[in-house]
């Protein structure tokens, strides 16, 4: 015999199950800690640092 299913609760329970692919799916394109996001930053400001003391011209506006 057919096992009986609730229809109103199959339904909110595919909804749920779509939550959670959705939310793996950001976690995987977005997640990242505190600690990443904060080493990452500061990568980029000592590289942009030493770009700025390396050019020839301080202020980085042509003068003429």
């Amino acid at each position: 015999m057919a096992e009986i299913v609730n229809l109103r609760q199959a339904r909110k329970q595919k909804a749920r199950d779509e939550k959670l692919r959705v939310a793996e799916q950001n976690r995987a394109l977005h997640g990242r800690s505190k600690a990443e996001r904060q080493r990452d930053r500061l990568i980029a400001d000592k590289a942009e640092k030493f770009v700025a003391s390396h050019r020839l011209d301080p202020s980085g506006k042509d003068e003429q």
